[in-house]
């Protein structure tokens, strides 16, 4: 399958002409899904620990075709990162950086393929996916390998968990960049500016009106309130 990853949402003829160029270069039979059109807009280091949690939703040989690009047409390269026994293809600006650091077995290549006339403000539809079409089909295109540690620089400075909001749902929970696995996650209270939020494993386990926090289901710290709805937006 290839997945789709990007803040392009729905409004608007970005996400069709996107997968309808995957499309063509993948053939009619293969499986494309939106995953996600709603990252974090034009934030890749957020969309970053975000596609990292998303990673449970990929099978071996699945194709992620992520692009979250607010550099598009600058000096920033393209790349294709296999991270252990998936694929994704997007830009070099963070947005795979929590990917690589928790994988086991990562491989780089920098894509040195482009259509003649690709436009300088849309390589999801010009170059990245036409990239992930020709992986799911087999083709080859003009790529080359880089070393494992041949990515965008700033982000080795990034932690290895975000004790930060990274997205709001619908419902207005509140999903955070900390896994419910890490060391900040442990501890049953959980402070979020001056507030102290108690764990609980879902909704039904706290009243109504309730805030509360939970291991969500792709493993990331989440606050939400029980039959409640909102947009809080601050730091954990």
């Amino acid at each position: 399958m290839i997945l789709i990853f990007s803040d392009f949402h729905f409004a608007g003829p970005y996400s069709g002409a996107m997968q309808a160029a995957v499309m063509r270069y993948a053939g009619p039979k293969e499986g494309v899904v939106n995953l996600m059109l709603d990252a974090p807009d034009r934030d890749p280091m957020r969309s970053a620990y975000l596609l990292a949690a998303l990673r449970c939703e990929f099978r071996a040989g699945d194709i992620g075709l992520c692009v979250v690009d607010p550099g598009v047409g600058s000096a920033r390269r393209a790349l294709v990162v296999r991270c252990d026994d998936s694929y994704f293809v997007g830009p070099d600006n963070g947005l795979f950086e929590v990917l690589i650091r928790r994988a086991h077995d990562v491989c780089l290549w920098q894509i040195d393929w482009e259509p003649d006339g690709a436009s300088a403000s849309f390589h999801g539809r010009d170059i990245f996916g036409p990239v992930a079409g020709m992986l799911a089909a087999g083709t080859g295109f003009a790529r080359h390998e880089l070393a494992a540690d041949d990515r965008f620089a700033d982000a080795r400075d990034w932690p290895d968990d975000l004790a930060e909001v990274i997205y709001i749902d619908g419902y207005g929970n509140a999903m955070t960049g900390l896994r419910a696995s890490h060391d900040r996650a442990t501890a049953s209270i959980l402070t979020l500016g001056d507030m102290e939020i108690t764990r609980a494993r879902t909704f039904s386990d706290v009243p109504a009106g309730q805030v509360f926090w939970y291991e969500n289901s792709f493993g990331l710290v989440e606050i939400a309130v029980n039959g409640g709805a909102g947009r809080p937006v601050a730091r954990a």
